[in-house]
């Protein structure tokens, strides 16, 4: 029985985080019993203080890793992983369960001595409404992983009968997610009203910027894949109980209210500093830590687009992870991305005349995004890689630079980077508006274009997305859309579950990934740049920005078997033989 309490988290005792130089992520200093704790507000806020601590961030916590959680191994990467070939076996256990339900017993924990409070509830009102946020931020990530799971919103003991309990549908999970943000943002402070010593903790705008990522996730999820990963709830599957198709429009018209207001109100604004950045803001912002961390000499206290973050410091509380040499290799590009970045007048690189092509290596970023460059330039500088330079003898021609510190080895040492990690940011609440707009009413004015996605075009130094430029070249908006999010999210969590809630996942990850265009390009007959036989499955016939080319192939699509049973991960085992009332996903 008490592994029972374990698996689903019910600790015997709860962490408190002293606030020190009030930094929200520090490891706790102390453990107290609940018996004689929350007899004063300072108690709520210590454990309150130490959720922020649980959401997965550079360091890792009770096991979880960023690396889980940054889309390794997706169409958009070079670098191969199991999950995104459709690898994935039915395992004993699974931290991310095991973890999100040891999180939400200390949020009850909090929510149930809250209610016996005998002090002044204005008080610790701030407190009750992070716990309830915390609580939907935990089943969510249960949501997106593993779809219908069991509810927990009371502190269970060993006589629980939710021990024993059935996994609920995802929609009865939606609906509890939906009730604990609506009670947060209530109660949540304003950015605008969180002191400077406070800052980093939770307001009114990131609540209603999580809501609006949760609505649009299930907005889409519901309408692109519906009920067929749900199972039957008996033999298999949670089961659609209390699943409404009226919730599509529903959610998807709160998501644009909700994001409309943020933007209006807020008060956030785009980190764009291209002037003094040589047009590198879009990795300048993700490495962004002392005057030291950019040529600009910009810190922490110039960047107003992180809405909802991890606070790090390298005096105080470094990352503590390779961040830089992970990235690296990991988040290297795959042909398929490189060709997805805008020309600068706003076209694809197959329709606009400033595509350069592919027979110097220079010539991919000249006329581009400048988010290209930014993620896949020069390692140390990030500048277009000169002609001659880029080896492919064992190695990719685009390694990633996005999170890579600035002149890493030189100014931070490895697990020394101490970045902010952004959890939401308001680059990503613009794209929620925009696509929950289109897909709300399948059309856009240019209006609200530049009022959200056209904010982020501007920092990559691409023209405006306009209902003219689609019509006129012939290029669909829900597609241009999420062309956006794509590369403006890259890295951040987006990939693997926008693939699925928009039911394409099979057709993207199944595709051959290859890297570098051989034919006609410096590489070819050149032994100084590239050794055919160092790579396995040798060169592929792809389609790319200038008609069909030879490109060198990392992993067939022979390699790569994603299905739609893929889009849930299966109930670890030890769950199952714990709670027979459990019901594995389908086809596992």
């Amino acid at each position: 029985m008490k592994k029972i309490l374990y698996t689903i988290g019910l600790s015997a005792t709860m962490l408190f985080t002293a606030c020190e130089a009030d930094y929200l992520d520090l490891d706790p200093q102390d453990t107290i019993t609940e018996a004689a704790y929350f007899t004063e507000p300072s108690h709520f806020e210590a454990a309150a203080n130490d959720f922020y601590n649980k959401m997965v961030s550079w360091r890792e916590i009770d096991g979880s890793s960023p690396y889980d959680f940054m889309d390794l191994g997706t169409d958009l990467t070079a670098y191969t992983q199991s999950y995104g070939r459709g690898i994935l076996t039915t395992s004993n256990g699974d931290k991310y369960w095991r973890n999100s339900y040891k999180y939400i017993r200390a949020n009850n924990i909090l929510l149930q001595k809250a209610s016996e409070y005998k002090g002044d509830k204005t008080d610790i009102a701030q407190y009750v409404a992070e716990a309830k946020f915390f609580r939907a931020w935990h089943h969510f990530l249960l949501l997106q992983r593993f779809g219908g799971v069991p509810i927990v919103t009371t502190v269970l003991d060993l006589e629980s009968p939710e021990l024993q309990g059935k996994r609920m549908s995802r929609y009865q999970v939606m609906a509890q997610i939906i009730a604990d943000l609506n009670d947060a943002i209530e109660a949540l402070p304003l950015e605008q009203n969180i002191p400077s010593n406070k800052k980093g903790h939770i307001s009114k705008w990131a609540a209603m910027s999580f809501k609006a990522r949760v609505l649009l996730f299930e907005a889409t999820w519901e309408k692109y894949v519906g009920t067929s990963t749900d199972g039957d709830g008996t033999s298999t599957g949670a089961g659609s109980e209390a699943h409404n198709p009226a919730n599509v429009n529903t959610y998807l018209t709160e998501a644009v209210k909700l994001t409309k207001e943020v933007m209006d109100n807020g008060g956030y604004e785009i980190w764009n500093h291209n002037d003094k950045l040589n047009n590198g803001s879009s990795y300048f912002l993700f490495c962004l830590e002392d005057a030291d961390s950019n040529p600009a000499g910009l810190d922490k206290s110039s960047n107003k687009e992180f809405i909802l973050y991890n606070k790090y410091d390298y005096d105080i509380y470094q990352g503590g992870q390779q961040i830089s040499h992970t990235v690296q290799s990991r988040m290297a590009a795959s042909r398929k991305f490189m060709d997805m970045f805008l020309c600068t007048d706003g076209l694809p690189i197959s329709k606009s005349p400033l595509f350069k092509g592919y027979a110097k290596v220079s010539h991919e970023y000249q006329n581009r995004d400048y988010r290209q460059a930014a993620y896949f330039g020069k390692i140390n500088n990030g500048e277009i890689p000169s002609d001659g330079s880029v080896q492919l003898k064992g190695s990719r021609a685009y390694d990633g630079r996005k999170f890579r510190a600035y002149n890493y080895g030189t100014y931070r040492a490895a697990r020394t980077e101490s970045a902010d990690y952004a959890q939401i940011r308001l680059a990503e609440v613009y794209l929620i508006y925009a696509e929950a707009l289109i897909e709300l009413n399948n059309a856009i004015t240019d209006e609200q274009l530049n009022a959200s996605v056209n904010k982020i075009r501007n920092r990559a130094g691409i023209a405006s997305l306009t209902n003219a430029l689609v019509n006129d070249n012939g290029l669909d908006m829900l597609q241009e859309i999420r062309r956006e999010r794509t590369i403006e999210l890259y890295g951040e969590n987006s990939r693997y579950n926008d693939l699925k809630r928009w039911g394409i996942a099979e057709s993207e990850l199944n595709q051959d990934i290859c890297s570098s265009v051989i034919e006609g390009s410096e590489f070819e007959n050149n032994p100084d740049l590239y050794t055919p036989n160092v790579y396995p499955y040798g060169e592929l016939s792809v389609e790319t920005g200038k008609g069909t080319l030879r490109a060198l192939l990392i992993d067939p699509a022979a390699n790569r078997d994603f299905k739609r049973m893929h889009y849930l991960y299966p109930i670890p085992l030890e769950e199952i033989q714990l709670n027979n009332s459990l019901v594995q996903n389908p086809n596992y």
